[in-house]
Parts: structure tokens; sequence; C-alpha cells
């Protein structure tokens, strides 16, 4: 029998925690995957969803997690506001977080019939009906701690839901994973177009 893949990638549902060590008032990845030796490579923040990549490989977690090495993620995130073009140009510009300047994102609108892909989330997203949302794509280079939250809420656009849909070319719809399902993958699907 041939050894698994040294990667996996896991649709992580709302909620979750990107630890295998229990957490007091989350579920962790331990629910969820059962894969001694595998840790992520780069995470999501609890609120977060979408593709989360795992590996047992430390020089595979740096091209996946580092900068430098340019794998593209991409997020659908829902934000609350209408679309302005000058508020948009602030994300497709280098931004000014406080700790770190991001490079430029590519952003666009999404259109209502692409987010209906969606599964629907729990628990809901609060929406306010006196106040519009819309749906981005942001694709970025980094990731780092709650980049595209803030980007958006820097721009003047609060994020209520952050999908991860990439990471690289490998994407939750060539997958085919709903929430809460994992599978092992090969590194090579990373850089398929």
């Amino acid at each position: 029998m041939s050894a698994p893949s040294p990667l996996i990638a896991f649709n992580k549902p709302c909620g979750v925690i990107c630890q295998f060590s229990p957490h007091e008032t989350h579920p962790s990845l331990k629910d969820h995957i059962d894969a001694p030796g595998f840790y992520p490579a780069g995470r999501l923040d609890t609120d977060s969803e979408g593709l989360l990549l795992l590996t047992n490989d430390g020089r595979l977690q740096a091209r996946i997690a580092e900068p430098r090495h340019g794998k593209e993620k991409t997020y659908w995130a829902q934000v609350e506001g209408a679309p302005d073009e000058h508020k948009l140009a602030l994300l497709r510009r280098p931004m000014d977080l406080g700790d770190f300047i991001t490079q430029p994102a590519r952003t666009r609108l999404l259109a209502a019939d692409e987010t209906e892909r969606l599964w629907p989330r729990q628990p809901p997203v609060r929406v306010r009906k006196t106040v519009p949302d819309f749906w981005l794509e942001i694709r970025i280079q980094e990731g780092k701690n709650r980049q595209v939250r803030r980007m958006t809420a820097k721009a003047g656009y609060p994020c209520l839901r952050l999908v991860r849909i990439a990471v690289g070319a490998l994407n939750l719809w060539d997958l085919g994973l709903a929430p809460g399902e994992w599978r092992f993958v090969s590194p090579a699907a990373l850089n398929r177009r």
C-alpha cells in the first residue's frame, strides 16, 4: 500500500479553530481530521470558512504559506455597504495595516449567481435590513493574521462572511468538499491550471 499524499485539503466550517489541541469553546481540527503528524499550512481564523491545507512536510508548508513563494489565496468576502470604485481601489493598492503593508490585492465584484454555490453558513450571518451588502473576490499573496478582514474594514467594508475558495490552483469547486469534509490531494494540484 502506498503512503498517503503529504497534503490534505479540508473545507473548514465556521467556528472550527485551526489547532488540533482541544479548545474550551470551539471544535478543533481533531474533531474533523484523523491524520497524525499533519499541521495547517497557513490558517483561517475561527469565523472564516473554506479551504484549509494541512501537510506533514515542512518544505511544502513553506511553499504554501510563505508569501515569497507567490502562492495566491482566493477569498470570497461578503461585506457591508455598496460597491464604490474609490473604496475598492484602496484594496488594489498597498495598504498599511499598522503591523505590515500589504501587497496589492486583485479584486472583483461577484455576481449573485456565482455565490449561489456556497453552502449556508452555520450560524447564519446577521444581515441588517437597512444596510446593503455585496460579495467581493479578493486574491492575495500574503495571508497574514485576519488580513482580508482588516483590509476590507480599512476600505470601509466590514466583513460579514469570509470563505477561502482556493490556494494556488487548488479550489473547493474542483475538490467537491462539503463543509467538514477532507481528503488527501496531490501537491501538484496546487500548480495545475
